[in-house]
């Protein structure tokens, strides 16, 4: 296990992760609507540069799939660009879906996995605080990689 730190930490532990991925591969992010979403964000400004073909399913429902797109003076976003998530090289799977407010059951998860691919793709983890070894998930969804980010806050009133 290695371990980094910061925002830098998580982004380039991402972007490691994808490196052998040919350019024109299809990088499937599945994670809970709203929560996961600026991560997903996050994680593909990473990797903007390497001609991946990007795709964001919100709550684990393929037919909800939309394009993860460069837009001008804002950066990587998911827009209400309908777009075909099957194939992917990749799937990340992210945290928020774990946890039981926001997320899903893990079978749902790798029901969808399914849906959308012939072959097995690599899966990614991505989580904060350990969410998929509390839940579980880390033995229920055959995860190539997980990246797990602690964070810490600290607030100070002036």
């Amino acid at each position: 296990m290695e371990k980094k730190t910061g925002i830098v930490g998580l982004t380039g532990s991402f972007r490691e992760a994808v490196a052998d991925l040919s350019e024109g591969s299809k990088v499937v992010f599945t994670g809970s609507a709203a929560v996961c979403t600026p991560f997903i964000e996050l994680l593909s400004y990473s990797i903007r540069d390497k001609g991946f073909e990007m795709v964001f399913i919100p709550n684990a429902d393929a037919s909800k799939a939309r394009k993860i797109k460069k837009q001008k003076n804002i950066g990587m976003s998911v827009v209400d660009e309908v777009v075909d998530p099957e194939n992917p090289a990749v799937v990340v799977v992210m945290g928020g879906l774990a946890m039981p407010k926001f997320g899903c059951p893990a079978e749902d998860v790798t029901a969808m996995i399914k849906e959308i691919s012939d072959e097995d793709p690599m899966i990614i983890g991505v989580c904060f605080m350990g969410i998929f070894k509390r839940s579980g998930w880390d033995e229920k969804i055959p995860f190539k990689t997980i990246i797990d980010t602690s964070m810490e806050t600290q607030v100070k009133n002036l």
